[in-house]
């Protein structure tokens, strides 16, 4: 993937590749404390453009949407283990990536990003950053249309993004790129299915949240009854 071919919608459910990488507070692994080498140039030049376009494809869909304006949240981005940023008065979770509506702002660990990086590539640091930012635009839409599904629905806002910034020219999807985000939707998936609004849901949920939101958009999103 880069800034600016066609997208691929349809994700597969794809093997467990990178182990235990959360999008939810959990027990970091020892493959992760053991980062400690620099951080790759690209890794960080991915996180900074992820978060341009998935930022500018928001500001564009609130305004044709909605017609009100639009408000990017903070972006505090990259931390390490316990020395990030805090959330409503809780200390920041290693191995993590977060948004925060208190503070209205993401933030990650730079181990988690390397490790996906490492193994899956950097359409790993674009869904990262995409998951999180559905869950800023939940905080910015009425309640009526958020989903007691949020993770899943997170999932689909995110699909929705990637694709939509793909569809306007400003990142390109090379080949590979759509088994890449499949692994990644698999490595952070629940072994089980969806069952309360704290569950993410298992791989086949995730990747088929993340396909509606790619084919049909945010509206595909939106107000849907997932459970």
């Amino acid at each position: 993937m880069t800034a600016s071919r066609r997208l691929p919608l349809v994700l597969t459910v794809c093997a467990l590749l990178v182990g235990v990488l959360g999008l939810a507070p959990r027990t970091p692994t020892a493959e992760a404390s053991e980062i400690t080498r620099p951080l790759p140039a690209t890794m960080v030049d991915d996180e900074r453009s992820a978060v341009s376009v998935v930022d500018r494809f928001w500001r564009m869909y609130f305004e044709q949407e909605f017609r009100k304006p639009y408000r990017s949240p903070r972006v505090i981005g990259p931390y390490n283990g316990n020395n990030g940023p805090s959330c409503g008065g809780q200390a920041s979770v290693p191995f993590n990536a977060a948004y925060c509506p208190p503070g209205d702002f993401l933030a990650w660990d730079e181990k988690l990003m390397a490790s996906g990086y490492d193994k899956i590539g950097n359409p790993w640091i674009y869904l990262i950053i995409a998951h999180e930012w559905g869950h800023a635009v939940q905080n910015r839409l009425s309640r009526k249309l958020v989903s007691r599904a949020e993770e899943l629905q997170a999932d689909c806002l995110a699909g929705a993004a990637l694709a939509g910034a793909a569809k306007q020219g400003w990142i390109t999807w090379e080949t590979g790129d759509s088994q890449k985000l499949g692994q990644g939707l698999t490595a952070v998936a629940d072994d089980t299915p969806w069952t309360n609004p704290n569950d993410h849901g298992n791989a086949k949920e995730r990747i088929d949240s993340y396909n509606i939101g790619a084919k049909g958009g945010p509206q595909d999103c939106l107000g849907r009854d997932w459970r």
